[in-house]
C-alpha cells in the first residue's frame, strides 16, 4: 500500500505541521518528542545493538538549531535508553527553554556533547552510525558555517548515516546531487518530495500521530503501521 503514499512539497508540510499545533491542538514539545522516539526506533529496526561492528554500540548524532536538531535529541535520549551509547554534536543552540530541557535531559541521562565536529577519520573509527538532525523540511537556502564544514566531513565519512525527515542539505522537493548519501532516510508525518530520490537501503516512516482528518485533507493515504508500532519500513 506504501507505493500510493502521497510525497509532500515544502509549503504543504509546512501547512501540516501548522493545523497540527492550531487546530489539532498539538504542542511542538509533544510532536517532537513522538518524531524523536520514532527515530530511535526505526535505527533500533535497521541497525540492532547485535549488527554494529565496533566494541560500543557508539552512535554521533549531530543536531542543527531547529526543529530537526530538537528531534535529534530525544532520539539520542531514547537511544541511550535502547542500550546504544550516542554522543552529541550541537553547535548551534537555541536560546529557548524547550531546547534547554532537551539538552539537560540528554546530559542527564550521561550523553556527552562534542565541543567540535570530529575529522572524517576519527569518526570512521569511533562511531558505527551518524544521525544527522542537521536541517528539516522547512529548510532554505544556502547552508551556513558550522554545517557546512560538518556537512562536507560527513561527506568524507565512510560511517552510514541515518537522516531525519530531509537528508540534510537537500533541497526539500529537488534532492540533492552532490550532497549526503545517507544509508537511511527516517521521514516524519510523511514523506516529502525528495524522499523519492532516496538510494540508501532503509527509508521509514514514523510519527504515528497524524488526526483521521488531516490525513483525509490533504490526501496523505498512510500505510496502516502494524500493531502498535510507531515506525514502518517503506
Amino acid at each position: 500500500m506504501s507505493h500510493n503514499i502521497k510525497y509532500l512539497g515544502q509549503e504543504e508540510a509546512q501547512h501540516i505541521d501548522e493545523e497540527l499545533f492550531s487546530e489539532y491542538g498539538f504542542s511542538v514539545d509533544q510532536l517532537m518528542e513522538l518524531a524523536g522516539l520514532s527515530c530511535a526506533t526505526a535505527v533500533t529496526r535497521a541497525y540492532p545493538l547485535s549488527s554494529l561492528l565496533k566494541p560500543r554500540p557508539s552512535l554521533l548524532v549531530i543536531c542543527g538549531p531547529g526543529n530537526n536538531g530538537g528531534d535529534g535529541l530525544v532520539c539520542a535520549r531514547h537511544l541511550k535508553l535502547f542500550g546504544y551509547e550516542p554522543t552529541v554534536l550541537y553547535p548551534k543552540r537555541p536560546n529557548k527553554p524547550l531546547f534547554q530541557g532537551l539538552t539537560t535531559q540528554c546530559e542527564k541521562m550521561e550523553v556527552p556533547f562534542l565541543t567540535e565536529m570530529p575529522e572524517a577519520a576519527v569518526i570512521d573509527e569511533a562511531y558505527n552510525l551518524v544521525i544527522d538532525a542537521i536541517f528539516g523540511f522547512s529548510f532554505k537556502g544556502a547552508v551556513r558555517e558550522p554545517f557546512g564544514t560538518i556537512l562536507d566531513t560527513l561527506k568524507k565519512s565512510t560511517v552510514p548515516i541515518a537522516s531525519i525527515d530531509i537528508p540534510s542539505g537537500w533541497d526539500v522537493e529537488q534532492g540533492s546531487t552532490d550532497g549526503l548519501q545517507p544509508d537511511m532516510l527516517i521521514s516524519l508525518t510523511a514523506p516529502k518530495k525528495s524522499a523519492k530520490l532516496f538510494r540508501g537501503r532503509y527509508h521509514f516512516l514514523g510519527g504515528r500521530f497524524v488526526p483521521p482528518g488531516l490525513e483525509k485533507k490533504y490526501d496523505l493515504n498512510l500505510p496502516q503501521y502494524p500493531g502498535t508500532d510507531c515506525v514502518l519500513q517503506l
